[in-house]
């Protein structure tokens, strides 16, 4: 009778031990790495008449934001927030007033300051003459703050000057739907942007 206790308390202990050799952690294979999936907004567009002198097509996925406090006759600022997708699109209008030079000056240093952290600086050059629309779109590559700015103007009277920023780390992976997605929006704003 003992050994038969003997056997079935050494069959359990067996048991016991291989349940915890398969269970334990430092066997386990590790779940690889992944990223959240990010349901992205239909790409519908409605028409957007700024108290600021422009007129462009706006994402229904985004508000307008814009900055009482910062209109007056020759500027005016406001902001397309993404709210599900945690951007914005920080937009400054100005009046040239003869300083388009330092205008343009200052927009591509606005988009260089983040070509440190960047991988790659592309542009993307605007010209519609029948709406009188030029400028450039720089998209920024890498780990940098603003993945895309642009600035459009009529060379004489507006300036339109926008930068996307993501609230967020700025791991491009994670973010590359959703910056795929905003950067359409804004080549949609360059299409239709119209001066009043």
């Amino acid at each position: 009778m003992k050994k038969k206790n003997l056997l079935v308390v050494g069959v359990a202990c067996l048991a016991a031990f291989a349940w915890w050799w398969f269970t334990s952690d430092e066997n386990a294979v590790p779940k690889p790495r992944g990223h959240f999936r990010i349901d992205l907004p239909t790409a519908e567009y409605l028409s957007y008449a700024s108290e600021c002198p422009v007129k462009m097509e706006v994402s229904t996925a985004a508000k307008v934001e814009l900055f009482r406090d910062r209109l007056s006759a020759d500027s005016c600022w406001f902001n397309i927030y993404y709210p599900r997708l945690n951007a914005r699109i920080h937009c400054s209008y100005m009046q040239v007033n003869g300083r388009l030079d330092a205008l343009i000056d200052d927009a591509y240093g606005f988009a260089a300051k983040h070509e440190m952290k960047a991988s790659a600086l592309r542009r993307t050059m605007i010209s519609d003459s029948l709406r009188d629309v030029h400028g450039i779109i720089y998209d920024i590559e890498g780990d940098a703050a603003s993945n895309v700015q642009f600035f459009l103007t009529d060379s004489t009277d507006h300036f339109l000057r926008g930068a996307l920023y993501f609230f967020n780390p700025p791991n491009p992976d994670s973010i590359a739907p959703v910056l795929q997605f905003v950067r359409d929006d804004i080549d949609r704003i360059a299409q239709t942007l119209e001066w009043r």
